[in-house]
C-alpha cells in the first residue's frame, strides 16, 4: 500500500496506470491483529478503505484475489468474484502489466500438523481476528451465566496458543487486558481469574528473536498474569477439545490459536515459472527482482531475499517490508529510465513485543550502538506505539497521517475500551 501511494503520488493517472489488486476492501496493519482479536482495537476505526485511498493518491484499486501469473504474456489472472450466495458477480479476468510487484504477505504455516487447520484459528486477516473475538466473547458469556447461577462452579474459558513468537506472546497478554475490562460491559461476575491461557512453544524458550534476558522477562510477566508458558513442547495433533503433544500431555482448550510460523501465500492455479523456496516464498535477487523475470518484483513476507554476505533470508517483519517498499519504488524508477538498479539493504532497528498495557520488552538500535540495546517498560512501550504511527505516515502522508494519530489519541479516551460486537 505504501508503494502504491508513492507511485501514485509521483506519476498520477495521466501517463501511468498504477493498479493495486487486493482480496480485501480495507487495509489493517497486520501487527495489530492480535488486538483486533482480543477486542482491544476496533478495526472499523483503524482500517483504511482502498477506494478512498486510491482516489486520494492517484492509483486504481481492483477488488479481487490473485489466482495465477502469466509471465509469458505479462498478465495476472484474477479469480471470479462471488456474491455471498455463490452467484458470480465478476467473471475470471486478466490484467495486463508492464511491471509487477508481488506483495501478498504470508499465511500461517501449520507444518502439516494433524487437525490444525480444522480446529485452530489463524490470525492472517481481519476476518479470522473477528472470528476469534466472537468465540472469545461467547465463551466468556457462557462462563458468566454459569457463575451467575452457581458461584461455586469452577467454570473457565480455556485458550491455548501454539507458538511463542511475537504474535502468540502479544495475544496471550492482550487476552488478560480484555478479560479484566469485561466486568464493565455487562459481565459483572467475570474477570481475568476465569481465564486459563496456555502458551505452547516447541523451542527451549519463547521469543527466540529477542535476547534471552528479555525472553525471560516476558515469561515472568506472562506467568504473573496467569499464563502457563509451556516450552519444549511439540504439538502432534489438534482435536476439537484439546491439543495433543509429543510427550503425551493433552492440553484442554475451548479456543485454539495457531501462531507458530508463516509461509508464502499460495496461488490456486499458478503456472508461472517464478522460483519459489520450500516455504512458498518468491526467490528474489538483492534488487528485489524475481530470479526469472526482471520486470517482476516481490517484497515483504511473500519473498525470500538472501543479501550478499548473509546466509539467511531477510526475516519476515514489518520493518523489512517497509524498507523493501522504498527499494522497490527506487528500482522501478531505475528500470523505467534504463539506469542501474540498487541493492536492497536491510537495517535491523530491533524487535519489540508488547505485553498489552502491562509491559513491553525488546531490543533497539542494533546498528547504532554496535549491538542490541535492551529496553523494557515505558520507553519500550513508547517506541512500540511509534511503529504504528510511522506506518500511518507512510501510507497517508504527513498531513493526514498526523491528523489520524491525533484522532487516535482522542479515541483512546472517548471510545469504549473493548469492541464487543
Amino acid at each position: 500500500m505504501e508503494l502504491a501511494r508513492r507511485l501514485g503520488h509521483r506519476f498520477g493517472r495521466k501517463r501511468h496506470d498504477i493498479i493495486l489488486v487486493d482480496k480485501n476492501r480495507t487495509h489493517i496493519w497486520k501487527p495489530l491483529l492480535h488486538e483486533v482479536a482480543a477486542g482491544s482495537l476496533d478495526a472499523n476505526l483503524d482500517e483504511v478503505g482502498y477506494r478512498s485511498h486510491c482516489h486520494r493518491w492517484g492509483y486504481r484499486y481492483f477488488f479481487g484475489a490473485l489466482e495465477a501469473i502469466d509471465t509469458e504474456n505479462r498478465r495476472v489472472v484474477i479469480a471470479p468474484l462471488l456474491d455471498e450466495d455463490g452467484s458470480e458477480l465478476v467473471a475470471r479476468h486478466e490484467i495486463r502489466f508492464d511491471y509487477l510487484v508481488l506483495a501478498m504477505g504470508s499465511v500461517t504455516n501449520d507444518f502439516g500438523t494433524k487437525g490444525a487447520r480444522e480446529n485452530c484459528i489463524f490470525l492472517d486477516d481481519r476476518e479470522q481476528a473477528d472470528r476469534f473475538r466472537n468465540k472469545l466473547l461467547n465463551h466468556c458469556l457462557r462462563v458468566s451465566r454459569t457463575l451467575a447461577r452457581d458461584p461455586s462452579e469452577d467454570s473457565r474459558v480455556r485458550v491455548a496458543i501454539v507458538g511463542g513468537g511475537a504474535t502468540g506472546v502479544e495475544l496471550a497478554a492482550e487476552l488478560y487486558n480484555a478479560a479484566a475490562a469485561l466486568r464493565y460491559y455487562g459481565l459483572e461476575v467475570f474477570d481475568e481469574k476465569r481465564l486459563d491461557v496456555t502458551l505452547i512453544e516447541a523451542g527451549q524458550r519463547i521469543l527466540p528473536a529477542l535476547p534471552e534476558k528479555l525472553a525471560l522477562a516476558a515469561t515472568r510477566e506472562l506467568e504473573a498474569l496467569g499464563v502457563r508458558v509451556a516450552t519444549d513442547m511439540q504439538v502432534t495433533e489438534i482435536t476439537p477439545n484439546e491439543i495433543l503433544t509429543k510427550s503425551g500431555e493433552a492440553v484442554p482448550a475451548d479456543i485454539k490459536v495457531w501462531a507458530a510460523g508463516v509461509r508464502g501465500a499460495p496461488l490456486p492455479h499458478d503456472f508461472s515459472t517464478l522460483e519459489r523456496n520450500r516455504l512458498g516464498q518468491f526467490v528474489v535477487r538483492p534488487t528485489l527482482q524475481t530470479t526469472q523475470d526482471d520486470r517482476i518484483f516481490a517484497i515483504g513476507d511473500c519473498c525470500s531475499c538472501i543479501l550478499p554476505g548473509s546466509e539467511r533470508p531477510v526475516p519476515p517483519r514489518a520493518q523489512a517490508a517497509h524498507q523493501m517498499a522504498e527499494t522497490a519504488y527506487s528500482n522501478l524508477l531505475h528500470l523505467m529510465h534504463g539506469t542501474r538498479l540498487e541493492n536492497y539493504h536491510y537495517h535491523d532497528h530491533g524487535s519489540l513485543v508488547s505485553l498489552s498495557r502491562y509491559s513491553t520488552v525488546g531490543s533497539l538500535m542494533g546498528n547504532l550502538v554496535g549491538g542490541k540495546l535492551a529496553v523494557e517498560g515505558r520507553l519500550a512501550r513508547f517506541v512500540y506505539m511509534s511503529l504504528y504511527r510511522m506506518h500511518l505516515l507512510a501510507i497517508h502522508g504527513w498531513i493526514k497521517g498526523a491528523t489520524l494519530i491525533t484522532i487516535g489519541q482522542i479515541n483512546a479516551f472517548v471510545r469504549p475500551r473493548l469492541k464487543l460486537h
